[in-house]
């Protein structure tokens, strides 16, 4: 007797099936042939008839079928906006908090979030763990303002600087490096 083969798929067994049965080996004997070769967990002896009758009936697909029903995952473009839309909303909400508003399960909300929509937590907040072309246009736009301001100001503390507020817009402030450092630290 033969050493069975250990590593195998459900193809090459539906394959050897499919070829064993076009020769006209009966479904009987092609399990035993199977069953010798593979191993005994390899095909059901009510599988092999069942190909047996797919195959005669003249299915050629080796493939599984595919099922209706409900999707295995729930990661899909609907969820997919759902989840984005609650973290623009509130970037504090957790991924308990997501899946249950959105009555689907934790470990899907978890995948949409890191996996999908490439989100990190920084600081209790949702944030895209990379920058858009938008932001990184923004931050070299912002850096020569302040850079051409520092050139004016000449380190003058009296000046009048540009600074971004809350809404991206640009404000006055003064005192440049005042705002920047002060003696050990860093001042808001």
């Amino acid at each position: 007797m033969a050493t069975p083969i250990k590593e195998w798929s459900k193809l090459e067994i539906r394959a050897v099936v499919r070829f064993l049965f076009s020769k006209g080996t009966k479904p009987s004997e092609i399990h035993k042939q199977i069953a010798e070769t593979y191993g005994e967990g390899a095909m059901s002896r009510s599988r092999v008839y069942q190909w047996c009758t797919w195959f005669g009936e003249g299915r050629t697909s080796l493939g599984d079928e595919p099922k209706s029903g409900r999707p295995k995952t729930s990661t899909n473009e609907e969820n997919t906006t759902r989840v984005d839309e609650l973290i623009r909303c509130d970037r504090r909400m957790k991924i308990r908090e997501i899946a249950l508003k959105l009555e689907i399960p934790k470990n899907t909300v978890h995948e949409i979030v890191h996996d999908t929509l490439g989100y990190r937590k920084v600081s209790a907040r949702w944030v895209p763990k990379m920058l858009t072309e938008d932001h990184k246009l923004q931050r070299v736009e912002i850096s020569q303002r302040l850079l051409q301001r520092c050139q004016q100001d000449n380190g003058d503390e009296d000046t009048t600087h540009i600074g971004v507020g809350p809404g991206g817009d640009f404000q006055a402030n003064n005192n440049l490096f005042g705002n920047l450092i002060c003696s050990r630290h860093i001042v808001f």
